[in-house]
């Protein structure tokens, strides 16, 4: 009786009455995913059109991901005084104004103002991830947070998958004609982009949001300080976890046109960017059957797992070896699907009333992105490029160890007085 009562928890995802909710919260991970996406092919663009290093064409990563770490606890701060609600707007229109101002962009043709509209458009996805991060995974029972936020992730996935599809063929379909228009390639995907994103914000205003309350919460105002979140020894070791995993990916993500390109030349930059694609319909599947497979398997075991396979996956892509290591950077995409979520669901499981302050430390962490591919850049400067796929090597090596000692962490109540 106990099992089946178990089981019958399991398959209960999402509360009554919170379904529709659920559904327009995981719509953000879509948005946030085709604008992250798009910059893998911004990447090997700059350093077509303004010959530039591979070094220096990472501080396009750098803008948005280090948007992340200079606006996440402004973001968190903005949860906890306006609720998700609000915050989910205010990000909306943050994001629609960095895509907006790509237009004015294309007339200024600086990299300096490109990488301010990518910082606009950073501090916006900040705040949707804030929210939509612990929203999901409060919407049913906390014995499946894990499984429905992969779940919304999942669609975050499928805007993986049509950015660098859109970015190959608006930005790289001209040919030698982007070497005289240059920036103006980027108007028309961004566009789109703000266009979409203002209507979502629309949606969001005219639909009843209910602001749920984390487990713990006090009524009187004592939500703690940030300084408590520390005394979680899980949560302190999924900062740093999570830290090196988009460390991992957005190196992957940042340098697999570059990669292809130089291991495989009979595959152009717009053909690369479209095997890009291809290696997000592995990441996108990688989801959907992660969030299934967690009602079978605990999720710290699932992700040991997939690091353990991403370790191996990358010491193939080191050695070069034509269709061999291509294979196995989608293998690493599909392995890789689950560990964002994961680790984040991990790190803010049981921490009540600090949630809300837990996910702004944890969306911090995404700054990760900012530093990896300038690293692989300069490693790739000085020897090649498969040579710095070893930094996500070393992630996956820590993302394993995470897995591995989660259960001897222990979890601290959540007792501040």
């Amino acid at each position: 009786m106990e099992n089946s009562t178990s089981a019958g928890k399991r398959r209960n995802l999402v509360s009554k009455g919170l379904l529709v909710p659920f559904i327009l919260v995981t719509s953000l991970f879509f948005l946030w995913g085709f604008a992250h996406s798009l910059l893998d092919v911004l990447n090997k663009h700059f350093q077509e059109i303004l010959g530039i290093t591979k070094a220096r064409s990472g501080w396009v990563q750098a803008a948005l991901y280090g948007g992340y770490a200079i606006m996440a606890i402004p973001a968190g701060l903005i949860m906890s005084r306006i609720g998700y609600k609000k915050g989910i707007i205010f990000g909306l229109l943050l994001y629609a104004a960095g895509a907006f101002l790509f237009f004015p962009a294309a007339e200024i043709q600086t990299f300096e103002f490109t990488l301010f509209c990518l910082f606009v458009i950073a501090c916006g996805l900040t705040c949707l991830e804030t929210a939509a991060n612990p929203y999901a995974t409060v919407l049913g029972p906390k014995e499946t947070s894990e499984q429905r936020l992969n779940l919304s992730q999942s669609f975050n996935g499928l805007g993986w998958i049509i950015g660098p599809a859109v970015g190959g063929w608006f930005i790289f379909s001209g040919g030698e004609s982007a070497e005289t228009n240059k920036f103006e390639s980027m108007i028309i995907p961004y566009m789109i982009i703000g266009t979409l994103v203002l209507l979502v914000a629309v949606l969001f205003i005219f639909t009843k949001l209910p602001d749920v309350q984390e487990e713990g919460s006090s009524e009187t105002g004592n939500t703690g300080k940030y300084s408590h979140l520390f005394r979680f020894h899980h949560f302190k070791f999924a900062v740093v976890t999570l830290f090196l995993y988009v460390a991992a990916q957005t190196g992957i993500n940042s340098f697999f046109i570059n990669y292809v390109t130089e291991t495989m030349p009979q595959f152009s930059n717009e053909k690369a960017a479209y095997l890009l694609s291809l290696g997000f319909v592995f990441f996108m599947a990688g989801r959907f059957s992660g969030s299934i497979m967690m009602t079978w398997f605990r999720p710290n075991q699932m992700l040991a797992l997939y690091a353990l396979v991403n370790i191996a996956a990358m010491m193939l892509v080191i050695l070069g070896l034509g269709w061999i290591s291509l294979i196995s950077i989608y293998i690493t995409y599909f392995c890789m699907s689950i560990m964002f979520p994961t680790i984040f669901a991990l790190g803010v499981k049981n921490l009540g009333c600090l949630t809300k302050k837990g996910s702004s430390i944890l969306i911090m962490t995404v700054a990760g992105g900012a530093v990896c591919p300038m690293l692989m850049g300069w490693i790739a400067d000085k020897s090649n490029m498969a040579a710095g796929f070893v930094v996500p090597l070393t992630c996956f090596a820590a993302v394993l160890m995470f897995a591995l000692k989660f259960d001897a962490f222990g979890r601290n109540p959540c007792d501040y007085r």
